[in-house]
């Protein structure tokens, strides 16, 4: 080994992990597994075909409602094949560009989702701060635009991290601590100084979740300060009342973030099941329970699943 350049030596696959400990039930696991993917691509499905199918629904709120359920779908789609592979056949082989392209599509789809977030914050500030001028300031235009931008700052925020992770030299181990690719992850690898991955990694977390998590929590405050203005108890009740599903699919999102991030770089000495367990919460968890949260919510949307249910059980008996 010690004949080749380091310099410019790369694996040409990576070893993912699993659940450590369980190998021997990873055929039994696939199943739950794949229940949980169906249950995250059916829901967020059906708040898709539900919004667009319902003229009711046709509101900045719903259309940045939209735009999460997008965002999980894309996140679970990045998993479901590395995933599954481990858990059904065994296959925990993945190509170094294919690795790459993964982490690329599970940040950027992150990253969305987090700006999706304060969107959805902003609409929150906007109903009850000025509920009367809430569709001449959010119009469409303003959505659309909103969701350009943020699609455009995570592609460009997390276009450089393949590019950084190429140019490193992997000549060591190549088995990874979970079962999908994450910079993190893929960084520790490398045989030399990742400085510049890990500054540039920071700069990125900063910019997006940081200022992200920063802009939700002052929202917040001012809906907070604005909701005591309100004279009736009622009143206060039913303004707070429109920000439940938000505050759960904030906790849904960040919860699990904070966590495998604290974990990465402080619970070195932990368990490898604790680190694969956490990061595969960060990623399945909220494509799971957004959709159920939004749901139980959104009356609309429960018609819609009845709707298709009872269509189903009509089809059979036919």
């Amino acid at each position: 080994m010690a004949d080749y350049n380091h310099s410019h030596f790369q694996h040409l696959y990576f070893i993912l992990t699993g659940i450590p400990g369980l190998e021997l039930n990873y055929y039994w696991m696939a199943f739950p597994l794949g229940a949980i993917y169906a249950i995250a691509l059916f829901g967020n499905g059906v708040i898709i075909s539900t919004i667009k199918s319902e003229s009711s629904l046709h509101m900045p709120m719903y259309y940045f409602l939209c735009m999460l359920a997008l965002a999980d779908m894309g996140l679970t789609l990045c998993t479901l094949p590395s995933m599954l592979g481990i858990f059904w056949f065994n296959y925990k082989y993945i190509a170094f560009d294919a690795c790459l392209v993964q982490m690329y599509f599970i940040h950027t789809f992150s990253a969305i989702e987090s700006g999706v977030l304060v969107a959805m914050a902003f609409d929150r500030v906007i109903a009850i701060w000025n509920p009367l001028r809430y569709g001449a300031i959010l119009t469409n235009g303003v959505v659309f635009k909103a969701g350009t931008t943020i699609l455009t700052r995570a592609i460009c925020v997390v276009f450089p991290v393949p590019f950084l992770i190429k140019r490193l030299p992997f000549y060591r181990s190549n088995v990874l601590s979970h079962s999908f690719c994450l910079h993190q992850d893929v960084m520790r690898l490398a045989c030399a100084s990742t400085r510049v991955n890990s500054l540039y990694g920071l700069i990125a977390v900063i910019f997006t979740k940081g200022s992200d998590s920063l802009s939700i929590l002052l929202s917040y405050v001012f809906i907070l300060r604005t909701v005591m203005t309100i004279a009736s108890g009622e009143g206060r009740r039913k303004a707070l009342n429109t920000c439940v599903s938000h505050i759960c699919a904030v906790l849904i999102f960040y919860v699990p973030l904070i966590g495998v991030s604290v974990i990465h770089r402080f619970g070195k000495h932990l368990s490898p099941l604790t680190h694969s367990l956490m990061a595969n919460a960060y990623l399945l968890v909220p494509p799971v329970l957004n959709p159920i949260v939004y749901t139980v919510k959104t009356k609309e949307i429960r018609r819609k699943i009845i709707q298709i249910f009872v269509q189903t059980k009509v089809t059979a008996e036919g």
